[in-house]
């Protein structure tokens, strides 16, 4: 069993970074996908970032250039830098892991933490 503790939100003016970070207990990490999603009030789940096991990273148009995602497979953990934040990044971010066994994926959900960006 994963369990997956996110923490780094907050409050932050538009321009302003944060740096979020999820902490996982139970198995090693360091063979599965991992990544952040995010959900506004009213809206789906959106995907941010991924990072594979051999660190590949993929990101939303939408946050190109200016979130940056990262892992430490020694400390389980995997961190999202967000930088030049603005109003419409403001959501509740989650963390996930991916586990996949044969033709079926396991999905991890932490609790989420709440990013607000004021304008």
């Amino acid at each position: 069993q994963v369990q997956l503790v996110e923490s780094g939100g907050g409050l932050v003016q538009a321009g302003g970074s944060l740096r979020l970070s999820c902490a996982a207990s139970g198995n090693s990490l360091s063979s599965y996908a991992m990544g952040w999603y995010r959900q506004a009030p009213g809206k789906q789940r959106d995907l941010v970032a991924t990072i594979t096991s051999g660190a590949m990273a993929t990101y939303a148009d939408s946050v190109k250039g200016r979130f940056t995602i990262s892992r430490d497979n020694a400390k389980n953990s995997v961190h999202l830098q967000m930088s030049s934040l603005k109003p419409e990044d403001t959501a509740v971010y989650y963390c996930n892991v991916q586990r996949k066994s044969g033709v079926v994926t396991y999905n991890y959900w932490g609790q989420g933490t709440q990013v607000t960006v004021s304008s």
